[in-house]
Formats: structure tokens, C-alpha cells, sequence
């Protein structure tokens, strides 16, 4: 088990790196102290996301596991693939979910802002104990909010007992906290991202042509980008922009002539066929998430059974844990990817985290330590969404399990009403919004900016001075 353990772990590490060098600045890189430092806080952000990618697989893998274990019992091949992988892929999960968040990423952090306390010798050491005090002081900031908040909540001598157990009680009543905000956290980002993911594939295919001419659209632009280009090498005079604004103008017509140009060589059938099969498949998708949502809500009120912290199940490889077997472990698999996508999506949608989503190249360390350990809240908690939604029926094993949380009905209820309410709301919000425009315009208040819709129908000021919209 541990070979495969390690072979699993292996890739997700890999690919994590890829990932992250893609991302990460590049000026960061230089031949002296600091650039140890970085590669230090590198390595252990990479191992971070690796740990948030395999929290993400988790489940997923756990389905699929149970299906093949069912269909094939006897095979030879698969005795690899067992209930003990399984339990034990979820405990180191949870393990290295808790040693990321409290421990490594802190220490990524001060590593990278610390300098050596005044009067010591600069270099690694000196860094590394100011980093290592810093470490001792947060432990004991955290160990004391915890502690008298959970004297507050819960005053007798048992549970003030159980806080000086820090392995037993302690790390998984704290790990409690935190996958409940990050529950909190995907119930406020998965709703937005499942409206915005529309948005997101409108982006990257190419819409049918209808009433348009791509021609003339690509001359226009093209006279504007020259018109820019003249003013920029000082052909015509500028006074009314900066360089910098007549630069960043130039850009944003030059991304709109590559989009044209990308409709303009676009197939016939990749205009007129593909767009819109993968709009009524995300429709199709989020329509099927509320109503399973829905219906779980229905099940909460007769069955105590639907509890996340229910009956402890009928064990991995014994029963199928889905209504329509193989084809229904597959369509749950889908829909835990795709709520995982819209979170992410929804996260960097947010007003308060666009300025947090990084840039290709153009990303600084502590910007990328602040990434892994977004991404590891919601991946850690995506599994115990998926189950409180009832998502899935697969129990939640290790730690994940162990929430106390988990069984109160009227929170369990309260988060499923919540999430199917937001997520409706949403969604109405994004398909009325042109005729919310129309109306806003029909009655002259559209001046008054009452839709909010200002990132999909925002205008730039042209070449000219004057708004265009092609």
C-alpha cells in the first residue's frame, strides 16, 4: 500500500510543479540567499497543492474503487485495490491536509518575509529562527482562541478535559473549525462559479455567427490598431493619454482582433454545433445538481439516514452506493469535478479575491503560498460538501467523518436550503440579465448602473475618444 501511496503522491507532485513554475515570476529567481528561500517555500507549496489535488481525487477514487471492487470481486489484478488503501488514502489525506495548513504553509510564509532578528548573524539560520519563534507564537494564538472559545460554547469538565488531548481532540476539533469555514467558504463560491462558468466557456469557444460581418469588424479594428500604433511612435500627437494608457490600449485591441480572427478561422461546425451543446450540457449539469440538492433536502426531513454523520455504511467493495450503478458512480464523479471547477471559478469571480488570482509568470511567492492554501481549504472541504449535499452516499471516512458538525440536523438542512436557494438565484440573475439591460434601458435608468453587470458589458474608449462596441 505505501508504494502506491507514494507512486499516487508521485505524480500529483509533478504535476503540481508544472503547475506552479508556470505560474511563478520568473525575476524571482536569482543565485543568492533569497533565491534558497524561494525554493524552499517552492517545494513546499508544490507539495501543498499536491496534497489539495489528492483531497480533490479523493472521493472521486473512493466511488469508482467501490464499483470495480463490486463488478469484479474475484479478480486478480485489482486485489491491490481494497477497503485498507482506501481508509488509508483518506487518514493520510486528512494527515497532510493538517500538517499543510498549520504547519508548512506557515512556516512558507514567515521563511519567505523573515530577515534575522537584530544583533544575530545574517543568513539561513537566523532566518530560519525567527521563522521557528514566529511558528511557536501563532501555536500558542491559535491554541488560546480555540481553547476559550470552546470553554464558551461547551463549559463542563469533560470538554475542558479533552482540550489538553492536542492529537486526539485538539487537531481534529481545530480541523473541525477550519472545514467548516471552508464548507461556508464553497457555499458563497460554488453558487457564483455555476453562473459564471457560462461566461467562462462563452470565453474560450467560439460563438455562432449570426447577423455579423467578420470582415468588416477585423478592418475596423485593424484601422484602430494603427491608429494607435502612429500615435505611440509620436506620427500624431498625444495629449489626451499617457503612454501607458495608449499601451494598454493597444493591447486590449489587439485581443479582440485575435478573437476575431479566431471566430473568422473557426469550422462551421465548431461555431454552430459545439457551442451550443456545451451550453445545454452546463445547463443540464447545474440543473441536476439542484435537484439532487433539492431532493436531499426532501430526504433529510424522513430519513435520519441522510445524515453526513450517519450509520457508518456497508463497507467498500459490499453494496453500490448509487441508484443506477456503474453509469450513476460515474454521473456523481462528474458532478463532484465540475462543483470543484465552479468553486474555483467562483472564488477568483469574487470581488474581494481579484487581485488574488494569479498570472503566468507574473506571480510572487507569497501570492502562490495565498493560492495553495485557498485551494487546500475548498479541496478539503469538497468532499464533505459533496456528501452534505448528498452529492454522493459514500460515507466520509477518517477524520472527514469525525466533525461534530455533521450531525446537527439544522445545520445540514439549513446549508442544503441555502446552497439550492443561492445557486437559483444565480442562475436567474445570469440568464435575465440582458433583459434586465433592456428594461434599465428602456426606462433611462441605465446611467444609474442598477444591474452591476459591468464585467460582461463594460466598453472601452476607443482610439477616437468615443465608446465602441463591435
Amino acid at each position: 500500500m505505501a508504494y502506491i501511496c507514494f507512486l499516487l503522491f508521485a505524480i500529483l507532485y509533478i504535476v503540481s510543479y508544472f503547475i506552479i513554475t508556470r505560474y511563478k515570476r520568473k525575476a524571482d529567481e536569482q543565485e543568492d540567499e533569497d533565491a534558497i528561500v524561494n525554493r524552499i517555500s517552492l517545494f513546499l507549496s508544490t507539495f501543498t497543492l499536491a496534497v489539495s489535488a489528492g483531497a480533490v481525487l479523493l472521493l472521486p477514487f473512493s466511488i469508482i474503487s467501490n464499483e470495480i471492487l463490486l463488478s469484479f470481486p474475484q479478480n486478480y489484478y485489482i486485489q491491490w485495490l481494497n477497503g485498507s488503501l482506501i481508509h488509508g488514502l483518506w487518514n493520510l489525506a486528512s494527515l497532510f491536509s493538517n500538517l499543510c495548513l498549520f504547519v508548512l504553509m506557515p512556516f512558507a510564509f514567515f521563511f519567505l518575509e523573515s530577515e534575522g532578528f537584530a544583533g544575530l548573524k545574517k543568513g539561513i539560520q537566523a532566518r530560519i529562527l525567527e521563522t521557528v519563534v514566529m511558528l511557536i507564537l501563532l501555536a500558542l494564538l491559535i491554541l488560546g482562541i480555540v481553547w476559550v472559545a470552546s470553554a464558551l460554547i461547551d463549559n463542563d469538565a469533560a470538554s475542558m478535559e479533552s482540550l489538553y488531548d492536542l492529537w486526539e481532540f485538539y487537531l481534529p476539533y481545530l480541523y473541525s473549525c477550519i472545514s467548516l469555514m471552508g464548507c461556508l467558504l464553497l457555499l458563497l463560491c460554488t453558487p457564483v462559479g455555476l453562473s459564471r462558468m457560462f461566461t467562462v466557456m462563452g470565453q474560450l469557444l467560439v460563438k455562432p455567427t449570426i447577423l455579423e460581418d467578420l470582415d468588416e469588424e477585423i478592418y475596423i479594428i485593424t484601422l484602430e490598431e494603427e491608429a494607435i500604433q502612429r500615435r505611440l511612435n509620436g506620427l500624431s500627437s498625444a495629449v489626451e493619454y499617457s503612454t501607458t494608457e495608449l499601451e494598454w490600449e493597444l493591447e486590449s485591441v489587439k485581443s479582440t482582433k485575435t478573437k476575431l480572427e479566431r471566430r473568422k478561422k473557426a469550422s462551421a461546425w465548431e461555431r454552430n454545433l459545439v457551442y451550443p451543446a456545451v451550453m445545454i450540457l452546463l445547463l443540464f449539469v447545474t440543473s441536476l445538481s439542484v435537484l439532487l440538492v433539492a431532493c436531499n433536502i426532501l430526504r433529510l426531513l424522513v430519513d435520519e439516514t441522510a445524515m453526513p454523520k450517519g450509520s457508518g455504511g456497508p463497507g467498500i467493495g459490499n453494496a453500490s452506493l448509487s441508484t443506477f450503478g456503474f453509469v450513476g458512480a460515474a454521473l456523481e464523479i462528474i458532478l463532484i469535478f465540475y462543483l470543484m471547477v465552479s468553486s474555483v471559478v467562483g472564488f477568483y469571480s469574487l470581488r474581494f479575491f481579484e487581485n488574488f488570482t494569479p498570472r503566468k509568470d507574473d506571480t510572487t511567492m507569497t501570492k502562490i503560498i495565498g493560492n495553495c492554501v485557498s485551494i487546500l481549504v475548498l479541496s478539503s472541504a469538497l468532499p464533505v460538501m459533496s456528501r452534505t449535499l448528498g452529492i454522493t452516499r459514500f460515507d466520509l471516512l477518517g477524520d472527514f467523518g469525525r466533525f461534530n458538525w455533521l450531525g446537527n440536523f439544522y445545520i445540514v438542512l439549513s446549508y442544503n436550503l441555502l446552497f439550492a436557494i443561492m445557486t437559483t438565484l444565480c442562475l436567474v440573475r445570469k440568464f435575465t440579465s440582458a433583459v434586465r439591460e433592456e428594461l434599465l434601458k428602456a426606462l433611462g435608468l441605465d446611467k444609474l448602473h442598477l444591474s452591476n453587470n459591468v464585467r460582461d458589458s463594460e466598453t472601452k474608449p476607443a482610439a477616437n475618444g468615443h465608446q465602441k462596441t463591435l
